[in-house]
This record gives structure tokens, sequence and C-alpha cells, in this order.
């Protein structure tokens, strides 16, 4: 049997596009004599459509398409995803009935098992968590079998074909139907219950975080062990948004024998057609590969990278402008789209106010120098000083009396943030027929460490699903691998992380952020991607019996550097919890697209709502005890 596995890239909400390069992978698979085709989950439509899913016209499109390919299945075995609707029943939120439905064709026409009165298998398990949200356009085969007061065995059971003489049982999933250990029952347990499957096969629309690569080998070559049976998993590669973040879908589609090894593997990001020779009957494969592990920041770096080419393209956008501050963020975002989009493409632009050092001053101009960028300095402090008197002077009348403002040091210092992002940025970007960035990354992001109109401003924040630790690792990759050279210099990355909007901030002092990111880093990250959601009583548990650094898996003796009591280390704690359950919120609804690289990146990877800071009575009964001790 030789296997077409289409990783095809699947742009969403364009169903006549998908549908034409699907015909056209058919077509080749034909050519290359394979016996079946595979393409992904929902290949037609997309998968991330936010509630388009609630037009009825784009259901029936994607369903006509799909009779295009079913049509063009004459002498190969075409296996989809696609939406298939009910009209003759309802969603639970009183809309038509939809399924996210998997159709396997030959020769013009569906064939299906004959179990049931569906010409198609539909998906079993609906992810409802992080940034899926399937329960909310599909009904799930569960539903289905429970509204019927059926067994869902019978919904669940293998497709026979008939390939070269042989008949080969297919066991037929989609996605989720894979990923089954935290739901009651596992679809791939029961379409094997008779133990007659010959082959799985799985398609998948899964979008890529860190380590997922590693997990998919993990989980799919365990099934094939269990159930000694070969496995086949197809995903698409491409971008899917759900309005605040943005996710690259890797691809990574692969091949493993009933032992549950590696026969192929698809490379990351790439739209292809893969094929594979296997006697199935015989359990014959071809020789098990090793399985790659590549460096972190190569998977980071080929996301970001992947992820700027395919969201720039989306939306339009070809130039791009820069604030470029001396600093390691702004420095690593010019390398990314240069990388991304080449130099001639990225305008970089330092915007000096007068506490700006002339240490970074020179490293934003190295950096331009190094990177080949088109580089300009438009310096603030007037305009800023403008605003401040403006401000000042203008008289406030209430009940006929007249009053002034009195701007603090901290107002200034937003002034300034906004005056680079809102005036100077904006109105350069519009004069080039561009865009400007935010280069925040998740450490200021959860915090909300950054001015509202400001710094947080920007189409697109490539950067803010890293880690302030993850930015270093990346930059020192970038100059390593990428260009083989220092071009963000080396005074940007060793310089003390700083936004020099005060005296208080002045680089050369070794004065910066008030964030300890070597600690933070850790403890923010511990409190936002832990699977089960991570509060304060959590954390102060572990401190009381010695367990946090450990837990949180910062360096050893980190806590007793930056903290010498108690006292210190709770208001620590307290301080930056307020900002990331207050403020930090508000300004996280309002900041750009993110581009996901965690397994939970805020936006849709991170529901939240804009509530009061809160405190179990545990935490408050802890603290009580801790501090009481000092």
């Amino acid at each position: 049997m030789k296997i077409a596995i289409s990783q095809i890239e699947i742009i969403p909400s364009m169903p006549c596009d998908n549908t034409v390069r699907i015909i056209s992978a058919i077509s080749s698979a034909k050519k290359n004599n394979a016996d079946i085709i595979v393409f992904p989950e929902l290949c037609v439509s997309g998968y991330m459509l936010g509630d388009m899913w609630e037009s009825k016209v784009f259901i029936n499109e994607c369903e006509e398409l799909g009779e295009e390919i079913i049509k063009s299945s004459n002498g190969i075995y075409v296996i989809f995803g696609n939406v298939a609707s009910d009209k003759s029943k309802k969603n639970f939120d009183g809309r038509l009935r939809k399924y996210n439905a998997l159709f396997a064709a030959k020769d013009g026409k569906l064939i299906h098992n004959n179990t049931t009165s569906y010409p198609f298998i539909i998906k079993s398990l609906l992810p409802n968590y992080k940034e899926f949200e399937d329960p909310r356009h599909f009904f799930s085969l569960k539903d289905l079998a429970f509204e019927n007061n059926a067994d869902i065995k019978e919904y669940l059971k293998p497709l026979e074909i008939e390939c070269n003489g042989e008949k080969i049982k297919l066991g037929l999933t989609i996605c989720e139907d894979a990923w089954s250990s935290n739901y009651s029952f596992s679809p791939m347990d029961i379409i094997n219950i008779n133990k007659d499957v010959d082959l799985f096969i799985n398609i998948s629309s899964s979008p890529y975080t860190l380590v997922k690569d590693t997990k998919r080998h993990k989980m799919y070559g365990e099934i094939a062990s269990k159930h000694n049976i070969p496995l086949v998993y197809v995903n698409n590669v491409g971008i899917q948004n759900n309005g605040k973040t943005v996710y690259t879908f890797d691809g990574g589609s692969s091949v493993y024998d009933n032992n549950g090894n590696l026969l192929l593997t698809a490379n990351r990001y790439e739209d292809n057609v893969y094929y594979i020779e296997m006697d199935i009957k015989n359990k014959s494969y071809p020789k098990p590969i090793e399985i790659q592990e590549d460096d972190e920041y190569k998977f980071i770096y080929d996301t970001v990278i992947y992820g700027i080419k395919k969201f720039t393209k989306s939306i339009g956008v070809k130039k791009i402008v820069i604030g470029v501050s001396g600093g390691i963020d702004s420095a690593l975002s010019s390398a990314m789209y240069v990388s991304a989009l080449g130099k001639d493409n990225v305008y970089l632009v330092n915007m000096p106010s007068k506490f700006n050092s002339s240490t970074t001053k020179d490293l934003a101009k190295t950096l331009a120098d190094n990177l080949g960028c088109s580089y300009m300095v438009v310096p603030i402090q007037e305009s800023v000083d403008y605003t401040v008197k403006q401000l000042e002077s203008s008289p406030i009348i209430k009940d006929g009396n007249e009053n002034y403002l009195k701007l603090s040091s901290f107002v200034i210092e937003n002034i300034q943030a906004r005056d680079r992002s809102s005036r100077v940025l904006s109105a350069i970007a519009a004069s080039i027929g561009g865009v400007f960035t935010c280069n925040a990354n998740k450490t200021e992001t959860m915090v909300g460490y950054s001015t509202m109109y400001g710094d947080s401003a920007g189409f697109f924040a490539c950067l803010a699903d890293l880690w302030k630790y993850q930015i270093y690792g990346l930059a020192k990759y970038v100059n390593e691998k990428v260009f083989g050279e220092e071009i963000i210099p080396e005074g940007t990355i060793n310089i003390v992380p700083s936004a020099e909007l005060s005296t208080a901030q002045a680089v050369d002092e070794g004065k910066g952020d008030p964030i300890k990111y070597d600690y933070h880093d850790y403890l923010f990250k511990f409190l936002m991607e832990s699977w089960n959601r991570i509060i304060l009583e959590d954390v102060l548990e572990l401190y009381i019996n010695d367990k946090l650094e450990e837990a949180i898996g910062c360096q050893k003796g980190i806590l007793n550097k930056y903290f010498t009591t108690a006292h210190d280390f709770v208001d620590d704690l307290e301080k930056w919890w307020k900002q990331f359950m207050g403020m930090g919120i508000t300004k996280r609804i309002q900041a750009p697209p993110i581009l996901a690289v965690s397994r939970r990146s805020f936006g849709y990877g991170n529901r939240e709502a804009q509530n009061r800071v809160y405190y179990t009575a545990r935490y408050l009964y802890l603290k009580n005890k801790v501090l009481s001790l000092d």
C-alpha cells in the first residue's frame, strides 16, 4: 500500500483556495501511483474561524466543495476533513447541526461502514480548553449517541477498503480522538475493540507549541505500540488565529509502525505531499528513523519567523517600523523581522529623550548598521516638554475657580512612551504605507509593565509569548546560528534591562527595570503556564516548605539574593499579583495579537476576566503565619 500524506497549508475561511490545492494534491498522488491520500482535519474550511461557523451560506459552500473533492477520487482513496451538517437537527445553541467530520471517497463516491445513517465519521472528543472551543460550534459523536439512546460503539467501527486485492480495515479518527487520556473513553480503543483494525489514521489540525512535537511522537508511538497497529498522523501547516492570538501549524505529520517506531516525519512548516509504502497485512515496513532533537531556540526561531511571514502576508503588510532603544527586546524584534521580511522592508527608529544614555543610543545605531536597515533618529524631549508645559499651564475651571495639574514623574514617563508610539512610530508607519511593531515580552505582558497606547501598542507582538530568559537565549541563537556574527550587539545583551524613562533607570549606573528577571521570569511562568492554575496560596505553601525554587525552576539561592525577610518576599509577591490580576488584564485586553509559542499564551489561550484581585482565605492564614515568624 502506497500512502500519500498531504501536509497541506490550510488558509482559514478560504474554502475555494483550499479545495483547488486539495484537488491538485490528489492529481499529484495519482501520478505517483498512491493507493490512498490523506488530508488534515477541516482542510476545506480551516479550523479557527470564530463565529463564521454560524453562517449557513459558508457551511453550504464547504459541503459543495467537498462534493468536488469526492468527484476527483477516481482511482484513489481520498480521506479528508470537512464540516458536515444535518439540516433536520439543531445544535445546542439552536443553530444548524454541524459535525467536525472525516470523509472517505473512492471513484467519485463516499464509502462508509454502513453501521449508521451517516456517510462520514464524526469527531468524538471536542476540545474545550485554552484556545479550543469546538463544542461552541460542533455536535460531538458522544452527544449524538446519547441523543439517539445508542451505544457509541455502534458509531466507532473500522472502515473496510480493498487495496491491491487485500481487504484492509482502517481505524479513522479526528485529532482530539487520539488525545483521550483526560476523557472518559478512548475512541481508538473502541474502534479496535475486536482487534481487527489494520491501520490507524488520525487527521488533525494541531497548532504548534514548544515540545508539542515530542509529545506527539510519544503519544502516537504509544498508541501504535499498545494496539500493535501502524499509525498515520496527518497535520496541516499555515497560521490561524482567534482574533487575539495567532497560532502556527507546523505539520509534523508522521507514520509509526506497529511497535511505535517512527517511520516518517514531515518537515516542519513545509507544505508538501509525502509518500510511504507499507505491507500492512504482513507487517513489513520501512526502516525506522531516529527522532531528531533540535535546539529549543531553533524551534522558537522557526516558529516566530514562520508566524511573521504568514501573518504579514495574510493582512497585506510589507513595511515594518520598529522603535529601537538599544535594549534587547527591540534589537531581537528587529533581527527577526529582517530575517523574515528582508532588510529593505524594515525601518528602525531611535527616539531619545534626555534620559537615554549615549550607550543605548550608540547600540541602536550599531544594530541598524549591522542589519543594514534604514535608520532614523527622532528626539522626543521637545515634544514631551511641550506636552508637560501645555498640561500644567492649562487651567482646570470649576465653579469659577482655577486649578492646575502638577504632573508626577510617573505621568511624564508615560508621556514619553506614548509620544514614541502613538505620535512618532504611527506617523512614520503611515508615511511609508506600513505598520509599527509591539516589542513586548511575556514577562512584561504578564504584569502590565508597559504603557497603554505606548510601548504596548503595535500591529503584532511576535515576541510576547517569550519570557525574558528566552529573549536572551534567542538573541544569542540569532547571532551564532542565523547570522553567524554579532548582529545584535553584545553590549545590548549585557546591558541592564531598562526603560530609560527617568534618572531612576539610568543604565550607565546599573539602574534598570523593577522586575528581577532571574527570579520573576520563573515565578510568572509557574503562575501562567501550569496546567492546573496556580495561585498565591500554592506559591506560599511552597515557600513555607522551602520548595519554591525547585518548583519554579529558578537558580538555587535566588530567594535569599532578593529577600532578606518573609515580609519582603510577601510584599513582592502581592505587588506583582495585583499587577497580573489588575491593570495587567486591562492592558492585555487592549494589546495587539500575540504569536503563540508556549503551551499557554495570552489572548484566547488564557481566558481571563477583569475582576477584583483575589486571595483565598487559606492564603491569608498562611501569610499571617509566615509573617509572624519574622
